[in-house]
């Protein structure tokens, strides 16, 4: 693979597993050096450090247990990266959590730890950031957001919102950095095809009496009408343009790679 990315480092959260051990993979193969976050079982978490350090050329990536719903955590996990890597390049915030339930029945721990971890890590891992991209005079942020950052859906009052404030957060980062060699963009995928979006698919056909081919096209995949998953690579791919060379004139935009769904 053609080395985009060689000399450049990485830190990508929520990376142990789905989009965002993807997105880490790809940008190792291109050459960057690249640190792991995220929750899992031990031996899922060395599997993926394993996977990620063989691109990279060493036995294990770097990785970081931060707990993404602390502040605290998070700021130490951006200087563990700067100390691991050497710097901090790319910062790309993927980590995320759902709970699904009416607002009025929605309880208040779930809505303050999706508030948490989907949106003021974010905040948090950028501010901590930015100063090492300013001094380095180059830097690149890619916020993983999600169709749910542009449109709603019921009973997501907490996804929903915390998606949207990510995209106002890449909006307002790419204001303020517009005139220096670093940039902001968010990425919102519609249904990607991971194990915990297809462990969904099981539950519905029972639910509805149907085959789980048609459960997934006319119930988990109702609003998107290519009817098919969003792949994991092709939202790593989109990620690996946002950080590479040629795309330093996207900034601030909300980049949709959802089947068609918020064309509706």
């Amino acid at each position: 693979m053609e080395q985009t990315l060689a000399g450049r480092t990485a830190l990508v959260t929520g990376s142990t597993s789905g989009i965002g051990l993807g997105i880490a993979l790809l940008y190792a193969q291109a050459g960057a050096k690249v640190m792991l976050n995220g929750f899992g079982k031990p031996e899922e978490i060395a599997r993926a450090r394993a996977e990620v350090g063989a691109a990279m050329g060493v036995a294990e990536a770097p990785y970081s247990a931060a707990d993404l719903s602390k502040a605290a955590a998070v700021k130490d996990m951006v200087q563990q990266a700067q100390d691991a890597l050497g710097s901090l390049d790319i910062l790309v915030n993927n980590a995320g959590i759902q709970f699904v339930a009416p607002i009025d029945e929605f309880p208040d721990d779930k809505f303050e730890a999706i508030m948490a971890i989907n949106f003021a890590s974010n905040w948090y891992a950028i501010k901590a950031a930015l100063p090492g991209m300013k001094a380095r005079n180059w830097g690149r942020i890619v916020n993983i957001a999600s169709a749910h950052g542009l449109i709603a859906s019921a009973e997501k009052s907490a996804y929903v919102s915390a998606k949207h404030a990510v995209v106002g957060l890449t909006k307002t980062v790419a204001i303020e950095i517009a005139q220096t060699p670093i940039t902001c963009n968010a990425i919102c995928p519609g249904f990607v095809r991971t194990p915990l979006a297809e462990a969904q698919v099981g539950p519905l056909a029972k639910q509805f009496g149907v085959s789980e081919e048609v459960a997934l096209k006319d119930h988990l995949l109702a609003h998107q009408p290519s009817k098919r998953w969003i792949e994991v690579e092709e939202v790593a791919r989109m990620a690996l343009y946002l950080v590479g060379p040629g795309s330093g004139g996207v900034n601030g935009a909300a980049l949709s790679i959802d089947g068609g769904w918020t064309a509706n």
